[in-house]
C-alpha cells in the first residue's frame, strides 16, 4: 500500500490537501529518552510539526481519491473506516477511493502509531474537515470555470453540479484548477442526516489485496542479497550468554556467520530454516541471573502478600473505611489472573538494510515513530536517513506497539554487523517464550451492603506489575485501568495500587489493564448482588444513574437476551459490563454445564461506540474481541518454572477452536456521539459474563483464570 514514485506520476498530482492531525502523546515515561535493550532513544511524544501538513488527500485526473494513512493496519479495518470519513465530507464516489500507507516522517506527520483503539477517535474531526475543505475548493474551481456564484453549486458523488443549469464537472477534471486555490478554513461539515457513506457497511478496501496476495506482510518481504537470521535467547528472562560454542552451527551448509547481539546469539544463513536449525545446534552456557528461581506459585504468593501492604491511592470517593464499618454486611474475595501471551498469527519479524549513510527497514509494527527513532539511535544516522516502511500485520494486540521493539532491533543490529540486508524471523516458540506478556495481577476486594442489601462501599487493593515500566513507587495508571475509572456510583470507594514486579517482561495486551480489572470488578459486583439477594442486572442499574450510555447498553442487552425470562432446560445466564477506549458495552453469556464441562452457547452484546463508521467492520471487531477474550478466559495461561515459560506453541497455549465458538449477537446502539474505539472494547466483559453465568448454574465462584472447564462440578 506504499505509493511509489512511478505510481505517483501515473496518477498525476491533481489536488493535494494537507491537514494537521492531533498528536497522540502516548504513555509518557518521565525524563525521556527512555532505555531499551539497545540503549536510549527519543521517546514517543513528538511535538506537532510547526506549520507543516501531517497527512494528505490526493484527487487525481483519473478520478481516483487517495488517502495517505498515518496509522497501521493490523486487521482492524482502519484504512477503510478512515477513508469512509474522508469520502463522506468530500462527497466523492466511493468506488474511486483507495488508501495508501504514509511514509514514517515526524517532520511531516508528527507521531505515527496505532495503539489504544485511537485511530478513528483521533482522525474523526481532521478527516472530516479535510474532506470538507477539498469539497469547497472543487466547488470554487467549478464556479470560476462557469462564471457563476459558488452558492449555485453543490456536489454529487464526485461531481460539482450547477443547480440552475444542470451542468456537471467531475472532480478529476477540476483537480488541477482546485489545487491552485487557497485552502479554506472552518468549512461547515455535513449534518449527520446527510450521511451516505459514514455508517454504511462497505466492503473493506484491503480485501482484494489480501486474497490475491498483493498485500505485503512483514513475512513477505524479500530483498536482493538478503540474509536470513534466527536468534537464540536465554530461556530465563534477563539472562545472557556466558559461553558460546558455535562449531556445529557454523559447520552446517548455508550458515554464514554466528554473532552475539543484545538479545542473545544470532545466526545468519541463506534461509530461515537453516538459521533456525543452526540456532538449535548452538551450545550456549547461559548466565541465567536472578530470574532463574522464579515460579508461578512464588509469583502468586508474592502478589497475595503485596496486596496486604499499603498502596498508592488511585481513586477515592467518600470514606471507605467508615462506609464498611457502618455497612450491615461486608464480604471479601480475592481474584487473580495469569500472564498471557499475545500469540499473533504472524510471528515477530523484521527486515533491515543498514548502509553507511542510509537505512531501510520493513516492519510490521504498531509504533512507527518509536521504531524509526530506535533505528536512528542504533545506526547513528539521522532519522531522516531512515526509510521506514510499514507492512500489514498478521495481528498486533499490543505486542507490536510501544516498547516491544526487540525484533526490529535484532534485524537492525544484525544488518549493521553483516553490512547486508537481514531478515529476522521468530519461530512460534520464540514468540511464545519471549513475549512481553499481559501481566499477572491480583486484587483483594472488600464490599459493603446497606440495610436493604444494596452495594454501597467498595475497597479494591491491586497488586500488579507496573506497565509500562516507570519509576519505583509510582502509580501505574494502566495497572488500575477499569477500576480507577469505574462508572458505578459507590458513596464510599477506594482503589489503591502496589507494584508487584517480577523479571517477566510485561506490556500492553488488548484492552490493557481493563481486560483483567473488568473481570475482577464485574465478578465481585456479582458477588455483592448475590450476598444482598439482588438480581445482578438490577444491582448494576441502581449504580449507573450518572452513566446513561452504560445503562443504555445494559438495558438493551437484557432485553435482547430475555434476561429474567425462562431459558431452555440446563441454560443459565451471566451479565457483565465493559467501558474502555471511549465505548460502552454490555454482554450476557448463556451457558450450560454437562458432566462438569462448560459450554458457552450464546453471547448477546449491546455496543455503544458513538457514531458507527462501518457497521460491518464494527461487528467483526466486536465478535473478534469476544472470541479473543473468551479464549483467554477459558484457556489462556503462561506459567513460569525456574524462570522459564512452560508454554511453547499452540499445543500448550491453546486458543478457541471453531466448534467452541458461541453464537454472538451484536446490537449497535444508534448514536450521534463522537466515535469511540472498537478493536479492544469488547474483550474485557466476556470473561466475567461467563463466570457469572457459571455461578448461576453451579453456585460456584470462579475467582482465578483460566476457567478449568473440566472441573465445574
Amino acid at each position: 500500500m506504499t505509493l511509489d514514485r512511478r505510481e505517483f506520476l501515473e496518477i498525476g498530482a491533481g489536488l493535494i490537501i494537507g491537514f494537521a492531525l492531533p498528536q497522540y502523546t502516548g504513555v509518557r515515561i518521565e525524563d525521556a529518552p527512555y532505555p531499551t535493550l539497545y540503549g536510549p532513544f527519543p521517546a514517543m511524544q513528538i511535538p506537532p510539526p510547526d506549520g507543516k501538513p501531517s497527512a494528505y488527500i490526493q484527487i487525481a485526473k483519473d478520478e481516483r481519491v487517495t488517502l495517505f494513512v498515518t496509522r497501521a493496519e493490523m486487521g482492524q479495518g482502519v484504512t477503510t473506516s478512515c477513508s469512509q470519513i474522508l469520502a463522506e465530507e468530500l462527497d466523492c464516489d466511493w468506488k474511486n477511493v483507495r488508501a495508501r500507507f504514509a511514509p514514517v516522517d515526524t517532520s511531516l506527520y508528527g507521531y505515527q502509531g496505532t495503539v489504544g483503539s485511537l485511530s478513528i477517535r483521533t482522525m474523526w474531526n481532521p478527516l472530516r474537515e479535510a474532506g470538507a475543505a477539498a469539497r469547497q475548493m472543487l466547488i470554487d474551481a467549478a464556479a470560476q470555470q462557469w462564471g457563476v456564484d459558488r452558492s449555485r453549486c453543490h456536489t454529487e458523488s464526485g461531481f460539482v453540479v450547477d443547480s440552475s443549469s444542470g451542468k456537471r464537472l467531475s472532480y478529476g477534471i477540476l483537480a488541477e484548477t482546485a489545487a491552485k486555490l487557497p485552502v479554506p478554513v472552518n468549512v461547515p461539515l455535513k449534518n449527520r442526516s446527510e450521511y451516505r457513506i459514514i455508517g454504511q457497511p462497505f466492503n473493506r478496501l484491503d480485501t482484494r489485496e489480501k486474497i490475491t496476495g498483493i498485500a505485503q506482510f512483514g513475512m513477505d518481504v524479500r530483498v536482493p542479497g538478503m540474509l536470513y537470521a534466527a536468534v537464540a535467547r536465554c530461556p530465563v528472562f534477563g539472562g545472557k550468554p556466558a559461553n558460546v560454542d558455535a562449531t556445529k552451527a557454523k559447520a552446517m551448509p548455508g550458515v554464514k556467520e554466528v554473532v552475539q547481539i543484545a538479545t542473545g546469539v544470532g545466526v545468519l544463513a541463506e534461509n530461515s530454516w537453516v538459521a533456525m536449525q543452526a540456532c538449535r545446534a548452538l551450545e550456549v552456557k547461559w548466565d541465567e541471573g536472578a530470574g532463574s528461581s522464579l515460579t508461578t506459585a512464588g509469583i502468586s504468593a508474592m502478589f497475595a502478600s503485596r496486596a496486604k501492604q499499603d498502596g498508592i491511592e488511585a481513586r477515592k470517593e467518600g470514606d471507605v473505611h467508615a462506609g464498611l464499618a457502618k455497612a450491615l454486611k461486608t464480604i471479601e474475595a480475592s481474584y487473580e489472573v495469569p500472564f498471557l501471551a499475545h500469540a499473533t498469527m504472524e510471528p515477530m519479524n523484521c527486515t533491515a538494510d543498514v548502509r553507511s549513510n542510509s537505512c531501510t527497514v520493513w516492519a510490521p509494527t504498531q509504533c512507527m515513530t518509536d521504531a524509526r527513532n530506535m533505528t536512528a539511535a542504533m545506526t547513528g544516522l539521522a532519522p531522516e536517513k531512515i526509510d521506514f516502511r510499514v507492512t500489514y500485520m498478521g495481528g498486533g494486540f499490543g505486542r507490536r506497539g510501544n516498547y516491544e521493539l526487540d525484533f526490529i532491533g535484532e534485524a537492525v543490529e544484525l544488518s549493521k554487523h553483516a553490512r547486508s540486508p537481514v531478515k529476522v524471523v521468530w519461530s512460534r516458540e520464540d514468540d511464545m517464550q519471549h513475549d512481553f506478556y499481559r501481566p499477572a495481577a491480583y486484587v483483594q476486594f472488600t464490599g459493603g451492603l446497606d440495610t436493604q442489601g444494596w452495594p454501597v462501599a467498595l475497597y479494591a487493593r491491586v497488586a500488579c506489575p507496573a506497565f509500562p515500566p516507570g519509576r519505583p513507587g509510582a502509580m501505574s495508571n494502566t495497572a488500575v485501568a477499569g477500576l480507577r475509572d469505574l462508572h458505578y456510583e459507590f458513596p464510599d470507594l477506594l482503589v489503591d495500587y502496589r507494584a508487584a514486579d517480577t523479571t517477566v517482561p510485561v506490556s500492553f495486551w488488548r484492552a490493557p489493564g481493563a481486560n483483567q480489572n473488568t473481570f475482577f470488578l464485574e465478578s465481585f459486583l456479582d458477588e455483592m448482588a448475590a450476598a444482598g439477594g439482588k438480581d445482578p442486572v438490577e444491582a448494576r442499574r441502581r449504580l449507573l444513574g450518572k452513566t446513561p450510555r452504560l445503562l443504555g447498553v445494559l438495558n438493551l442487552a437484557a432485553a435482547k437476551a430475555n434476561w429474567g425470562k425462562p431459558l431452555p432446560a440446563g441454560r443459565f445466564q451471566g451479565v457483565a459490563l465493559g467501558s474502555n477506549v471511549g465505548s460502552f458495552n454490555a454482554q450476557i453469556a448463556e451457558i450450560s454445564i454437562t458432566n462438569g464441562r462448560l459450554r458457552v452457547h450464546r453471547v448477546v452484546c449491546a455496543f455503544d461506540c458513538g457514531q458507527p463508521i462501518n457497521p460491518l467492520i464494527l461487528r467483526q471487531q466486536i465478535a473478534g474481541g469476544i472470541a479473543f477474550g473468551l479464549a483467554a478466559a477459558l484457556k489462556g495461561e503462561i506459567t513460569i518454572d525456574r524462570g522459564r515459560v512452560q508454554q511453547a506453541n499452540f499445543n500448550t497455549y491453546d486458543v478457541l477452536r471453531i466448534d467452541e465458538m458461541p453464537s454472538v449477537e451484536v446490537y449497535i446502539v444508534p448514536s450521534v456521539e463522537s466515535p469511540g474505539g472498537a478493536g479492544e472494547a469488547s474483550v474485557p466483559a466476556i470473561a466475567p459474563a461467563v463466570t457469572n453465568a457459571i455461578f448461576a448454574a453451579a453456585r460456584k465462584r470462579i475467582r482465578k483464570l483460566p476457567i478449568r472447564t473440566g472441573s465445574l462440578v
